[in-house]
């Protein structure tokens, strides 16, 4: 036991919550985060679970987990290794020992590696006492037993009681972290206002916890982060999930037409879906559908009606959707599409994030049927991204998918609340009235967008539908030298679009030797990556890019000049040859992963190194 414990101050910590399904290891990992944030540190978080409903108790692959990188820093990543490991069954430790530091604090339940855990988990001798952990600061608690001695004269059941295991290791983690743990006990009376009992018996726990740490000393020097440099604002910890939905309400808001979501639950877009149904006081209208192709298809309904139309998916869903999507396209309506990617293809790895489905969102339609392609990159610019997307399709009168994935729409960030009047405006271009000009397929000459003429508008009785249109008038028709124009025009219209959006941008040298190319979600371990070679002195350069289709305008500018550029993508190469079919006479190496996890930083420097 150490004695006489001082105080170490760290400018960033990353801690890591694992333990069986069921053991709350994603609630505590939100509380931490939460008090974080409201300690006015920045912070990163990444969730991770397994795909079954209920994996077989004490398995490895029933293991969940929550990583937190918090600091006084700004914070981009969730962190390569942690500094400190909770690990509430063998398991959970046999999983996660990779990711911990060396000399980091790893704490267990030591009541939970029993002799049927430990053969569980594939342990031949108990890592507690082997010699295993022997370069790691090892809190072997019994954490079970002293969560049911806190609440013995509570009259609770012993299901009840071992549920609340949790409070006692973030107790624990709070000590460590030397933190005020009055936030979190407001959130409880909060969330429990009607069930006053559960109040009491978290904080109990939660509170023998950290007296637990404090009497036995576990560390021996607890960890103060400072403040955080931010700029003045109002923020919250917010996930990309739910910064997509409050993206796609402040453009509801800012366009003036109301908000229609049409989608079917499906992991891990499900909370953009569940969030939207809560703001009926903002006129959201949500619509659960009964499968992926009534989602999209009300969304369509509900565009060709005047509404600011969404519809939200994973990979699986995308596919029954892109008959659809055609539709949206022929009939030149806006719609939003959302796609938080996962691993495929199938079922895949419904709960494991990766960039898989850019060809699909691409090409992913029959015949010719361009459309609008952006993506997120960080959870916090989800809510940016959102609002884009929005303001593309109904400005542009097309479809608009919005690439997001696992990593981002399910991790959490800082997020500083803007004011709806200071985002762009949107400016769909709704015909007036009575307009003697209106035609269906009139456009505007210089960004050939058609206007958007809303049912029940006097003088405006149109028709649209899935059939080829003739030019103009909108009527149908298979007349082979309009189909080609109608073709083009489609194509032109989206095409121009780089027209009128940002200009790529290079962090570095715009003619370093070697340029590191990104998109999506990469942002935050490629960035670090560079940033570090670059503090290094080393000659190179990152291009991060958001807009997919069209691509921005300056491109080939950007990744010509170079001696090397690698392209980044958590996939086999879609990025990379969508680049390789644009620019033919340049060159491109490529890194990629394909494990159901994002990039490290570590891994990303070793391989720049190569190239340099």
């Amino acid at each position: 036991m150490v004695k006489n414990v001082s105080q170490v101050e760290m400018q960033d910590v990353v801690v890591k919550f694992v333990g069986d399904s069921g053991d709350g290891m994603q609630l505590i990992g939100t509380l931490f985060s939460n008090s974080s944030a409201l300690a006015g540190q920045d912070l990163s978080t990444f969730p991770d679970y397994p795909a079954e409903i209920r994996a077989p108790h004490n398995t490895i692959a029933g293991v969940s987990g929550f990583q937190v990188h918090v600091g006084s820093t700004d914070i981009n990543t969730f962190g390569d290794q942690c500094d400190v490991l909770v690990a509430m069954n063998p398991a959970s430790l046999k999983a996660n020992l990779k990711w911990a530091k060396t000399g980091a604090t790893v704490i267990v339940d030591a009541d939970t590696f029993t002799d049927e855990a430990l053969t569980k988990a594939d342990y031949k001798t108990n890592p507690l006492t082997d010699g295993t952990l022997s370069s790691f600061n090892v809190v072997p608690a019994p954490i079970t037993t002293l969560s049911k001695k806190a609440l013995e004269d509570d009259g609770l059941d012993m299901k009840t009681i071992e549920k609340t295991r949790n409070m006692f290791a973030l107790g624990m983690i709070y000590y460590i972290f030397d933190r005020d743990m009055t936030s979190t006990i407001h959130l409880f009376e909060a969330k429990f206002a009607k069930k006053p009992q559960m109040v009491t018996i978290n904080k109990k726990v939660m509170e023998a916890g950290y007296n637990y740490a404090d009497a036995a000393e576990i560390v021996e020097s607890r960890i103060h982060i400072g403040t955080a440099k931010m700029e003045k604002g109002r923020y919250r910890n917010i996930t990309g999930n739910v910064a997509t939905a409050w993206g796609l309400l402040a453009a509801s808001e800012r366009s003036g037409r109301p908000l229609f979501l049409g989608s079917y639950p499906i992991t891990p877009a499900t909370d953009i879906l569940v969030e939207i149904m809560k703001r009926r006081d903002l006129g959201a209208k949500a619509f659960q559908a009964e499968d992926e192709i009534a989602g999209i298809c009300s969304a369509i309904g509900a565009s060709f009606a005047g509404n600011m139309a969404v519809t939200t998916t994973s990979g699986p869903g995308l596919s029954l959707k892109s008959e659809a999507l055609g539709l949206a396209v022929m009939a030149e309506l806006p719609l939003v599409v959302i796609d938080v990617q996962r691993g495929g293809p199938s079922t895949g790895l419904p709960t494991k994030s990766e960039q898989s489905d850019l060809m699909q969102a691409l090409y992913g339609r029959n015949g010719e049927a361009p459309l609008i392609i952006i993506a997120s990159s960080t959870p916090a610019n989800c809510f940016y991204y959102a609002y884009e997307a929005a303001r593309l399709a109904m400005e542009n009168m097309t479809p608009c998918i919005l690439l997001s994935d696992g990593s981002l729409g399910n991790g959490s960030q800082l997020f500083r609340i803007p004011k709806v009047a200071d985002l762009p405006a949107i400016n769909p271009p709704i015909v007036a009235a009575n307009d003697p000009d209106y035609k269906p397929y009139r456009r505007n000459e210089k960004t050939l967008v058609r206007g958007w003429a809303l049912p029940g508008t006097e003088g405006l009785r149109h028709r649209i539908g899935g059939l080829e249109k003739e030019n103009i008038s909108g009527n149908v028709s298979t007349d082979p030298e309009n189909h080609a124009l109608m073709t083009h025009l489609r194509r032109e219209k989206v095409e121009r679009i780089a027209e009128r959006i940002p200009e790529q941008t290079v962090d570095g040298d715009p003619k370093a030797d070697v340029l590191v190319v990104s998109w999506g979600g990469t942002l935050g371990a490629v960035n670090s990556a560079v940033k570090i070679l670059q503090n290094q002195g080393k000659s190179i350069a990152h291009a991060h890019f958001n807009y997919i289709s069209p691509l921005p305008r300056n491109t080939h500018d950007v990744l010509s000049g170079h001696k090397k550029v690698v392209v980044c993508e958590l996939n086999e190469g879609q990025f990379v040859n969508y680049l390789r079919g644009k620019f033919d006479d340049l060159s491109f190496k490529q890194y990629n992963k394909m494990q159901g996890l994002p990039f490290t930083v570590g891994e990303l420097v070793d391989a720049f190194k190569g190239l340099l």
